[in-house]
């Protein structure tokens, strides 16, 4: 009963535009409150939960992608992309998708990767005749590799909420996320051909050198992230501080379009959005331990066995609620709601645990995109001054692409588990 009515206010909260980590946080309260637990023990929960070295990574992904965006550096990587596949049938929007796909090795967010990606490339796009509902669905789908591609701020949130391991995630995410960066691309290659998009001038090959070698230096931060945390050299943490130190470094002394005079307000920025995020994940993290403790997720998984389903059956079950539950609230409510409720499910049917991180990050991609409520919509609106509506209907071919590459990643296990396999182990 108090399980009913818990789930009831939160959902009212939602649909009533509360944000997410309030409402969780006042229904998690209410809850210990009913309990008759004294409030300390949700201080003490909320201690333990943040207690990890991963989370000190968020602050420092947030304010390196803050430095590459204000530094010149997205330049840098769209013009390298563009003296790589510029030259082909809609060569600008395939020039997004692999412009996106870099840049997400360093963002950790869907979100920074639309608006500083569409910011400069759908104005582009549209000044060479591309339809803006095109232009605009190429970068809402392209921006949301940015939470696929290692590092991801969704794939640290679901580490600590499942207590998995963030490093096998992040290389969990490797695979599926080229997947997705080549599904795009044959289906704007499909679509130009279809349109009769012509091909973008063939620029010269010293010109082209130039674009790839300016690029280099930027390339070093998601190097130096990769080779850092497999080479056993640094924690996560200490390779999101590298390369925070890597983008301010290069910022400011490569491509010189950040004063140093700025640093503070760059940081101050970076520090503000991980304190969100932290009363984020401590509402959460609240929430998840009532669940835990109430036997909800254990009455689940025998209802589940009850009606016989099969493991493959349980996620089409999971992934049909999660997008549906997308249209309507936040994204990351798929993280926090979702994500305690089902793992004593994934764990009883014997599901991956890194496979199924993988499942909810492509899913909450899928909530970015799907309106009513998904975010990319609003961030391509806004800057695009495109009515909603028309961001909507560019972003629908790509919502189906999303849907092909979910099925893949929930039915075909080793595209997530292969890469963490081979460096880890099983």
């Amino acid at each position: 009963m108090i399980g009913s009515v818990a789930f009831g206010s939160l959902f009212t909260l939602l649909a009533l535009g509360i944000p997410i980590f309030v409402a969780l946080g006042i229904v998690s309260l209410l809850l210990f409150a009913g309990d008759g637990a004294p409030l300390v023990d949700a201080a003490l929960v909320i201690m333990e939960g943040l207690d990890s070295p991963a989370f000190v990574a968020v602050p420092f992904f947030v304010i390196a992608a803050a430095f590459m965006e204000k530094g010149g550096i997205i330049r840098v990587m769209i013009d390298a992309a563009h003296s790589w596949v510029g030259r082909a049938p809609g060569g600008l929007a395939l020039v997004c998708v692999f412009a996106t796909t870099i840049f997400a090795a360093i963002s950790g967010s869907s979100v920074a990767t639309a608006l500083a990606m569409g910011t400069l490339l759908v104005p582009a796009m549209t000044a060479r005749h591309y339809d803006r509902s095109f232009a605009l669905g190429v970068v809402g789908a392209s921006g949301t590799v940015g939470i696929l591609i290692p590092p991801s701020l969704a794939m640290i949130l679901y580490g600590i909420i499942a207590d998995e391991s963030v490093p096998r995630l992040f290389l969990a995410g490797v695979v599926p996320g080229l997947l997705q960066t080549a599904i795009l691309a044959l289906w704007i290659l499909y679509y130009a051909k279809r349109k009769g998009f012509q091909a973008e001038a063939v620029s010269s090959r010293e010109s082209r050198l130039k674009a790839n070698l300016r690029v280099l230096p930027a390339l070093l931060i998601p190097a130096a992230i990769f080779v850092g945390i497999y080479g056993g050299i640094t924690t996560v943490s200490e390779a999101a501080a590298v390369a925070t130190l890597l983008a301010m470094i290069i910022a400011i002394f490569v491509y010189r379009e950040v004063r140093v005079g700025e640093i503070p307000a760059i940081f101050a920025g970076g520090i503000k959005s991980a304190g969100a995020i932290t009363f984020i994940l401590a509402s959460a993290l609240l929430f998840s331990h009532w669940i835990t403790q109430s036997g909800v997720p254990a009455r689940l998984v025998e209802m589940m066995l009850a009606h016989d389903l099969k493991p493959w059956q349980f996620l089409l079950l999971i992934n049909a609620l999660m997008i549906i539950f997308g249209m309507f609230f936040d994204a990351i409510a798929v993280v926090l709601i979702v994500v305690p409720l089902t793992l004593g499910a994934v764990q009883a049917f014997g599901i991956d645990m890194i496979h199924y991180g993988v499942i909810v990050t492509v899913n909450i991609e899928l909530a970015m995109l799907t309106p009513p409520m998904g975010l990319n919509l609003f961030v391509l609106s806004s800057i695009s001054k495109a009515p909603f509506t028309e961001v909507s209907r560019g972003v629908l071919p790509f919502i189906g692409l999303m849907i092909v590459l979910l099925a893949l990643v929930t039915f075909i296990p080793a595209l997530s588990t292969w890469l963490p396999n081979l460096v880890y182990g099983r």
